[in-house]
C-alpha cells in the first residue's frame, strides 16, 4: 500500500483526525455514504459534479461518492492528490488507478469510524463498486466495459439475514447463475480490502478471496461479498452479546480479557472434558487470556501444547475428535471431546482458534500495546475465520487459512514473513504510547513508530484489549488512519505465497501417484530401483565365480583402486555422475516431457488371500523377532559368563581383532575384507568355506540363551 504509507508520513493530519474523534463527524460520514450511494443508483454523479477526462465512468462514478463521503469537492480532492504525490502525476498509465486507490482509501477511512459500518448496506456497496472501477479505471477501456459500468446502477438487491434463506445452501452457485459479469478479481479484492482491518488482513487476504471464490471460478460476485459482511457483522454482534451477558460476569475476567468463542452450550452439540476415565459435559469458552470449562480457568500459563487426540469411553482411544490440552499450570493434560456426527469439523475449528490465540506474542514476547495490537490482529482472523466457515459452511485449512498467525507459520518462508512483520511493524510500536500525545508534528511521529491499527478497529467496535482506560481512549483518539507495511513484509509474503503455490502443484502430483496396495507399491519400487537392482545382481553373480574371466578381472580392478587410494573418490564420483545426467537432461531436453513409468501391476488377490498373505507376513516377521532375540539373550549369556569356555575364547578373538584393527593400515584392512568376501565361493576357497561355516553354526548352536521370564503388570498399576 505505497500510496498508504507516503499519505501517512507526508500530509499533515493533525485537523483531519481531529475530525474523525468526533460523533458529528462520523454521523454525517453515514448521512454522505447514503446520500452517495443514492446518488450513484440513479446516475452516474449529479450534474454539477466535474468527471475527470483520465478515469472511466465507473471510477468517476466512485470518485464523486468518495468526495461527497469526504465532504469535498472533487477537484479539491485531486488538487489535494496532485499536491501530495507529484512523482504520481508523471506517469500517466498509474495516475489513474493511483488517484482511485488515494479516494477510496481516504473514504473508507472516514467511513469505518462508526461502531456499526459492518451493517450499513450501502458500504457494503461501495466497497464492491470501488473494487470494480479499481479493475477498469481508465478511460481508455471505456468502451470495452459497459457490463461493468451498469453494475453501478443495476445491481440486484436480494436480502438473506435470516439462516433460511437461499444463499445459505450455494450462495456464490446462485450469484453466477444471476449474473456473471458484475465480478472483481484478486488484486482488486487484495487492495480494497485490507483498508478496512475488520474485513480482510494483507497476510491472509488472498487465501479469504480463494475461500470466497472456491466454487465461482477465481471471480467474486456482489452477493457473495455482501453475505460475507453479515456474516461477520453476525459474528461480532454475537461475541459482544456473550460479552455483555450475565455469563460473562460469572468468569470474573481479567481486564482486557475478550470472550472470543464458546461451545457446549446446546444440548445437540455438547463438549467433554476428560479427565482419566471421566467425562463432564460443560460449556467451553475461549478468551484472550485462557480456556474456561465451566466458568473454571482450566488453560493459561507459559509452554502451552495444543494437539488433535483420540478419545472413548472409559479412557479408551477411539473417536478422533478431540483436542488435547497441556500449559506449565496443569499437573496432566486435559481432553475435551467435540462428538459430532460426521467429520472432526468443530474439533478442527477449535483447534484452530486455539492455536493462534497468543502464538505471536509468545514467539516474540511482546508487552503492552505490542501485546494488544497482535491479540487484535489473532482476533480478527478467528472472526473472519468464523464469518466465512458460518456463511459458507467451509473451514480453510494448512495454507488456505485465514488466521494470520497460523498462516504465516504453515506457509513456506513463513518464518521470515513473523520475522518481518515483527522487525518492520510490531517493533517499531512504542510501548508507552507517550508519542501520541505530544506536541511534536504529526508527521515526525509517524516517522519513528507504527500505528496499532487493528487495536484501533477493535476498539471502534466495543472490544477494549488495553488494561488502563486512559490509554485506550488515546489510542482511540490518535490512530484514525492505517499505517501501510513495508516493502520487506510485502516481499516475504509474495515469495512465500509464490513457494506455496508450487509446493500446491506438487502435492497435486503425488497424489495422482499414489497406488494402493503392498503388492502394487512393491512393484513400483522395483521398477523405480531397476538400475540398482541390476548392478547389485551383478555384483552378486561375479562373487559366485559362474564366469571365472570376469570374476578375476573386476577382482583385479577392485584391488587396484583400493591399492591406489582411488576408493576416496568414488562417492564423489557418483556425485559427478549424477549431475552430469541431470544437466545433459536439462539443457538437451527441454521440449521433452517427463515420460509415463510404466509398471505392471501384479494379480489381484481377493480378500482371503490377502488376508492369508497378511497372516503369513506376521508370521515371517514374528520369527525374525524371536531370531533377532535369541541372537541378544546368546550374547548376554557370553558377555555375563554363563558358558566360561565360550567367554573365555570370545574374549580372546576381541583382543586379537582390537590388536589388529590398531597396527594394520586401513588399507590393508580393506584389502583382505574384499579378498575374503569375494573368494568365498571361488573353486579353489569353496570346500574350506562351506566347512568353516558349519563349524561356526555348530559352534553357535553349542551356546545357551540367558532365562527370561515375563512378568504381568500390576493390578494396583493397571488402576492408576
Amino acid at each position: 500500500m505505497g500510496i498508504v504509507e507516503t499519505w501517512m508520513r507526508e500530509k499533515p493530519i493533525r485537523t483531519f483526525l481531529a475530525q474523525l474523534s468526533t460523533r458529528r463527524a462520523a454521523a454525517r460520514a453515514a448521512a454522505l455514504l447514503a446520500s452517495s450511494s443514492a446518488a450513484a443508483a440513479s446516475a452516474d454523479g449529479e450534474p454539477g459534479d466535474r468527471s475527470i477526462p483520465q478515469l472511466s465512468s465507473i471510477a468517476n462514478s466512485v470518485v464523486s461518492r468518495c468526495s461527497r463521503v469526504l465532504a469535498l469537492a472533487t477537484e479539491t480532492l485531486q488538487q489535494n492528490f496532485e499536491v501530495d504525490y507529484p512523482d504520481s502525476c508523471k506517469e500517466s498509465n498509474t495516475y489513474a488507478k493511483e488517484f482511485l486507490e488515494y479516494c477510496c482509501h481516504k473514504a473508507l477511512h472516514e467511513v469505518t469510524t462508526r461502531p456499526d459500518h459492518l451493517a450499513d448496506k450501502n458500504l457494503r456497496r461501495l466497497m464492491f463498486d470501488m473494487m470494480l472501477a479499481w479493475e477498469h479505471p481508465g478511460a481508455v477501456v471505456e468502451d470495452e466495459l459497459p457490463e461493468n459500468h451498469s453494475a453501478l446502477r443495476t445491481t440486484v438487491d436480494i436480502e438473506d439475514d435470516d439462516e433460511g434463506s437461499i444463499f445459505y445452501a450455494n450462495s456464490t452457485r446462485l450469484a453466477v447463475q444471476v449474473n456473471d459479469k458484475k465480478t472483481v478479481g484478486l488484486g482488486a479484492f487484495a487492495r480494497i480490502a485490507p483498508s478496512c482491518p475488520i474485513i480482510a488482513d494483507l497476510v491472509t487476504v488472498h487465501n479469504l478471496f480463494d475461500a470466497l471464490t472456491c466454487s465461482s471460478g477465481g471471480r467474486l460476485h456482489f452477493f457473495v461479498f455482501d453475505k460475507y459482511i453479515k456474516s461477520l457483522d453476525k459474528v461480532f454482534r454475537s461475541v459482544k452479546g456473550i460479552l455483555q451477558s450475565p455469563l460473562a460476569s460469572s468468569f470474573h475476567l481479567d481486564a482486557g480479557e475478550c470472550i472470543l468463542a464458546m461451545d457446549g452450550d446446546r444440548p445437540i452439540h455438547p463438549v467433554f472434558q476428560h479427565i482419566g476415565i471421566s467425562a463432564w459435559p460443560g460449556r467451553l469458552i475461549l478468551t484472550t487470556h485462557a480456556l474456561y470449562f465451566q466458568s473454571i480457568k482450566v488453560g493459561y500459563g507459559d509452554k502451552i501444547v495444543i494437539k488433535r487426540d483420540f478419545t472413548g469411553p472409559l479412557g479408551v482411544r477411539l473417536f478422533d475428535k478431540a483436542v488435547m490440552y497441556k500449559s506449565s499450570t496443569l499437573t496432566e493434560p486435559i481432553y475435551f471431546d467435540f462428538p459430532e456426527l460426521g467429520g472432526p469439523s468443530r474439533r478442527d475449528y477449535w483447534l484452530a482458534i486455539a492455536r493462534e490465540v497468543n502464538k505471536f506474542i509468545r514467539k516474540f514476547n511482546l508487552e503492552n500495546v505490542q501485546r494488544a495490537e497482535a491479540l487484535s490482529k489473532a482476533i480478527l482472523g478467528i472472526l473472519r475465520y468464523s464469518a466465512v466457515k458460518e456463511a459458507f459452511h467451509i473451514s480453510p485449512s494448512h495454507f488456505k487459512t485465514t488466521l494470520t498467525f497460523s498462516l504465516a507459520e504453515k506457509l513456506p518462508k513463513g518464518d521470515m514473513v513473523l520475522k518481518a512483520l515483527y522487525d518492520n511493524y510490531f517493533q517499531l510500536l512504542d510501548t508507552s504510547l507517550s508519542h501520541l500525545v505530544t506536541e511534536s508534528p504529526v508527521d515526525n511521529r509517524l516517522q519513528n513508530h507504527s500505528l496499532p491499527f487493528s487495536l484501533y478497529a477493535l476498539s471502534r467496535m466495543g472490544f477494549i484489549l488495553l488494561k488502563r482506560k486512559d490509554e485506550a481512549q488515546s489510542e482511540i483518539s490518535f490512530c484514525a488512519v492505517c499505517f501501510g507495511v513495508t516493502k520487506s513484509l510485502e516481499a516475504a509474503l509474495e515469495e512465500s505465497i509464490c513457494y506455496s503455490e508450487r509446493i500446491d502443484a506438487a502435492r497435486a502430483t503425488i497424489d495422482q501417484v499414489k497406488v494402493e496396495g503392498v503388492d502394487a507399491n512393491l512393484a513400483l519400487m522395483q521398477e523405480l530401483l531397476f538400475p540398482f537392482i541390476q548392478v547389485v545382481k551383478l555384483t552378486y553373480s561375479l562373487t559366485k565365480w559362474e564366469d571365472p574371466l570376469k570374476s578375476f578381472l573386476f577382482l583385479a580392478f577392485t584391488l587396484y583402486v583400493i591399492q591406489r587410494g582411488f576408493i576416496a573418490y568414488m562417492l564423489p564420483s557418483f556425485f559427478l555422475a549424477f549431475a552430469v545426467v541431470m544437466l545433459w537432461h536439462k539443457y538437451n531436453g527441454r521440449e521433452q516431457l517427463l515420460g509415463v513409468l510404466e509398471v505392471r501391476t501384479p494379480p489381484s488377490k481377493n480378500p482371503v488371500e490377502q488376508i492369508l498373505t497378511l497372516q503369513d507376513a506376521i508370521s515371517k516377521l514374528e520369527e525374525t523377532l524371536q531370531s533377532v532375540n535369541i541372537v541378544l539373550l546368546k550374547f548376554r549369556a557370553v558377555l555375563f559368563a554363563a558358558v566360561p569356555k565360550t567367554t573365555e575364547m570370545v574374549a580372546v578373538a576381541f583382543l586379537a581383532a582390537s590388536a589388529f584393527l590398531i597396527f594394520v593400515p586401513w588399507r590393508h584392512l580393506l584389502l583382505i575384507a574384499v579378498l575374503e568376501v569375494y573368494t568365498r565361493e571361488m573353486p579353489l576357497r569353496k570346500q574350506n568355506t562351506e566347512k568353516f561355516r558349519r563349524r561356526i553354526r555348530e559352534w553357535w548352536a553349542r551356546i545357551p540363551a540367558a532365562p527370561v521370564q515375563m512378568i504381568k503388570p500390576n493390578e494396583s498399576k493397571k488402576k492408576r
